[in-house]
C-alpha cells in the first residue's frame, strides 16, 4: 500500500506526518510518499523524510497513484475532482460544517476519515486531534494576548510605582481553556473562568483560577467535551454574569463551540463597548462564527478601543510541535485501519473507525452528517 503526505495549501503550515512517525510507518511495511516541500513550513526538510524511509514525489504522482492520501485540509476542488475513485482520505475535514463537500466525495467513491469526528472516549485520547491542537491554541492565545495588550501581565512593584496584574477572563474550560488558564497564571495574571459544565470547577481551581458558577446549566456529560445548547433562562443569567466579568477584564479568551452549529454568542456588542480601552479579546471560535458579536474570522479589528482577534488556527503558529502531535494522532489511528502486513483493513465493528468514517462505498455513513443532509433537503 502507498500512503501519501500532501503539501497543504498556503496558510496551513502544518504537515500530516513528521519524519520520526514516517519511520515507524515504513517499518510496518507501508510505502510512504511525501510531496516535495510538504514539511518545509513546519521545518521538516525533504532530506529528513528520505532518511526516514519515505520517497519524495510530485503532487501529481501522489494524487494519481497513492492508495491513501493524508491532507489536513481538503485540497482544491479542481484537484480532488481529478483524483481516481476509490481513494482513502484522512485529515481534518470538518464534515459537520461541510456536508455538501462530503456528499461530493461520497459520489467520487472516496472513503473519507475525518479525525475531528473521532469519538472522544478514553481509548481515543491518543488519536484526539482536537485536543492535541487545542492545547497549543490555548497556549498561543495567551501569548498573542500578552503581545497585543498595552500593559504588563504580572504585578510589578518598582520605585516608579506599582503595576497591578492583568485580569483575564476565559470562556470555556476545555483543553484550550485549561491551557490558557495555566499559561495566563504562569505569566502572572489573575484569571476568572466560565464554563457550563460544573464538573470542570475542580480543574479550574487547581490551576489557580476562579470558577464563576451559573446555576441551571444543561447536562453536557454526553457531549464529548463540547458545549451544548442551553435554556433561555440559563443564557440570560450567564449573560449577566459574563457582562460583569468582561467589564472588569483586560483580556478575554473565548473557546466555546457546538459541533455542527454556529459558535454560541457569549460576548455581545454592548459588552465589548463596556470593556476598558486597550482590552484584548482572542476568539478561538472565529471559524464557526465566533463567540462575540463583532468577531471577524481571520481578522483583527478594533471596536470601541477593544482589540478583537478572530483566529481559530493558532495551533498552526507552532507548526513544528503541532505537526509532531498531529502526526502521532494519525499514527495511532492508522494502526486501527492498517494490518501488520501493511494493507488497508477497515473494521467498522470498531467504534473509533466507524465514528471517524464519513463516506464509504459511495455513501455518507456518518450518522451526524447524514442528519445534516436530511435537514438540508
Amino acid at each position: 500500500m502507498i500512503l501519501a503526505v500532501l503539501k497543504e495549501k498556503a496558510g496551513e503550515n502544518r504537515v500530516s506526518l513528521v519524519p520520526e512517525v514516517v519511520k515507524q510507518i515504513v517499518q510496518q511495511q507501508v510505502t510512504v510518499w511525501v510531496e516535495a516541500g510538504a514539511g518545509a513550513q513546519a521545518f521538516y526538510p525533504d532530506e529528513a523524510y528520505r532518511e526516514a524511509g519515505a520517497e519524495i514525489k510530485t503532487r501529481a504522482e501522489l494524487l494519481q497513484q497513492a492508495d491513501m492520501l493524508l491532507s489536513i485540509r481538503p485540497p482544491a476542488t479542481e484537484e480532488w475532482k481529478n483524483v481516481p475513485a476509490g481513494k482513502i482520505w484522512l485529515g481534518i475535514y470538518q464534515p459537520l460544517y461541510n456536508p455538501a463537500l462530503m456528499q461530493q466525495w461520497a459520489e467520487k467513491q472516496f472513503s473519507v476519515f475525518s479525525l475531528d469526528t473521532i469519538p472522544r472516549t478514553t481509548r481515543a485520547q491518543s488519536m484526539d486531534v482536537l485536543s492535541s491542537q487545542a492545547n497549543i491554541a490555548g497556549y498561543k492565545a495567551v501569548l498573542l494576548a500578552a503581545y497585543t495588550y498595552s500593559r504588563y501581565f504580572p504585578m510589578f512593584m518598582t520605585a516608579a510605582g506599582s503595576i497591578p496584574p492583568a485580569k483575564v477572563l476565559i470562556l470555556g474550560a476545555g483543553v484550550a481553556g485549561l491551557q490558557a488558564i495555566a499559561t495566563a497564571r504562569r505569566l502572572g495574571a489573575v484569571v476568572e473562568v466560565f464554563d457550563t459544565r460544573p464538573a470542570v470547577k475542580e480543574e479550574v481551581m487547581s490551576l489557580g483560577a476562579k470558577f464563576v458558577e451559573v446555576e441551571g446549566a444543561a447536562d453536557a456529560s454526553k457531549a464529548g467535551g463540547y458545549a451544548v445548547e442551553q435554556s433561555a433562562d440559563y443564557k440570560l443569567k450567564q449573560e449577566q454574569k459574563i457582562a460583569e466579568s468582561a467589564a472588569r477584564a483586560d483580556i478575554v479568551i473565548t473557546t466555546a463551540q457546538i459541533p455542527g452549529k454556529p459558535a454560541p454568542i457569549l460576548i455581545t456588542k454592548e459588552m465589548v463597548s463596556n470593556m476598558k480601552n486597550g482590552s484584548v479579546i482572542i476568539d478561538l471560535a472565529a471559524a464557526t462564527g465566533g463567540n462575540t458579536e463583532v468577531t471577524k474570522n481571520e481578522e483583527t479589528i478594533v471596536h470601541g478601543g477593544v482589540t478583537v482577534i478572530g483566529n481559530s488556527d493558532l495551533a498552526g503558529t507552532a507548526p513544528a510541535d503541532a505537526s509532531k502531535l498531529y502526526a502521532r494522532n494519525v499514527l495511532n489511528f492508522l494502526k486501527l485501519i492498517i494490518s501488520k502486513e501493511g494493507q488497508v483493513h477497515l473494521n467498522f465493528e470498531d467504534d473509533l473507525v466507524k465514528g471517524t468514517c464519513i463516506t464509504h462505498q459511495g455513501e455518507i455513513v456518518n450518522d451526524r452528517v447524514k442528519q445534516l443532509q436530511a435537514a438540508a433537503v
